[in-house]
């Protein structure tokens, strides 16, 4: 067993882990291992809202930018119907190299968010963090089906001691061995006509949790869909409704869509939070959450070792200079634009 840490970004601890060192977790974790020279990534987050057809174009379009020089290593596809009836399709990309990004960025920014793109009726946004290697961590309960920015690491560790705990989570980010990580202030927002921009600051947590339940068969998809999904969906949507009050400013409940743009037998949360206090406090304690921890514990006990439903998440903490939300065309109550026109 080894420490979710890894030995390059250790350092002397100021701040103690939750657990003591002989601590035994009570069945397996791994966590995705970047490549030593990577110090930091970018998780990129680009939104195609609309009513009705999906306008295809617009998709195309953007698969051609990735496929252009500088390009994400990796990017999936994600969609959902917000609660103003409208359908979010969310293209995500990951990039190990910033200044690639920057490049990709600059060339295909206006594209993107063009003032003259076509009038489809369509909103679009851009939501990008890009955390230093010790701002992040993954989790994942099995080591072969990389997701996420687990895509573009290196490697898979062995097993980790630091998981199946409250308080792992922080744990498990390299920064956390020094340094709170505390929350800042509300967003602020820049808005010129249909285009805003929003500012959050100091220690914006975001977090991607996610589900896989392609293998399962039998008994086992039926209790996942039936006695475990129901939940996780429940808790999803009170983030979503009513999260901003505990420090969520906004959450998607996302199915990933296959290469022929169909929806997958993969799910993911996703949410912004005002820092990661406010993360780990509804994780701990909140009804909804606890309720989602205990319909899984109850499916993991009851199908042990045999369970082939994957589970996985990423969690980062970033500061003001490490951000960028941009919105054109959307409603009111897109991400990060209704936490700050709210604010």
């Amino acid at each position: 067993m080894e420490s979710a840490i890894p030995g390059h970004l250790t350092v002397e601890r100021t701040r103690h882990r939750r657990v003591p060192d002989d601590y035994a977790p009570p069945y397996p974790a791994f966590v995705a291992r970047n490549r030593t020279g990577v110090r930091q990534v970018v998780m990129a987050y680009l939104g195609l809202q609309f009513r009705g057809a999906a306008p295809g174009h617009a998709l195309d379009e953007l698969d051609s930018a990735f496929a252009a020089p500088d390009g994400p290593g990796h990017h999936d596809r994600a969609s959902q119907t917000d609660p103003a009836g409208y359908t979010d399709i969310v293209s995500i990309a990951y990039w190990d190299d910033p200044g690639a990004f920057d490049r990709w960025f600059k060339s295909h920014r206006q594209g993107w968010l063009s003032d003259d793109r076509p009038a489809d009726g369509t909103g679009r946004w851009i939501e990008v963090i890009r955390p230093m290697i010790e701002e992040f961590e993954t989790l994942f309960n099995l080591p072969d089906r990389p997701e996420g920015v687990a895509v573009i690491a290196e490697a898979w560790s062995d097993e980790i001691q630091e998981h199946a705990y409250w308080g792992g989570m922080r744990d498990r980010i390299p920064l956390s061995q020094n340094d709170p990580m505390p929350g800042g202030g509300a967003p602020e927002v820049q808005r010129d006509g249909a285009r805003v921009r929003v500012h959050p600051k100091q220690g914006l947590c975001l977090i991607r949790s996610g589900q896989d339940w392609a293998d399962t068969v039998g008994d086992e998809r039926s209790l996942y869909l039936d006695d475990v999904e129901p939940v996780l969906r429940a808790g999803m949507d009170f983030l979503r409704d009513e999260g901003r009050p505990i420090g969520c400013y906004a959450n998607r409940y996302l199915r990933v869509l296959g290469s022929d743009g169909q929806p997958s037998d993969r799910s993911f949360g996703m949410s912004w939070w005002r820092s990661l206090d406010a993360l780990e406090r509804w994780s701990e304690s909140h009804p909804t959450h606890v309720a989602i921890f205990g319909a899984a514990m109850k499916y993991l006990m009851k199908m042990g070792p045999a369970a082939k439903l994957r589970l996985y998440h990423e969690v980062s903490v970033v500061g003001p200079d490490e951000q960028y939300f941009e919105y054109l065309g959307c409603h009111d109550g897109t991400g990060l634009l209704g936490a700050g026109l709210r604010a």
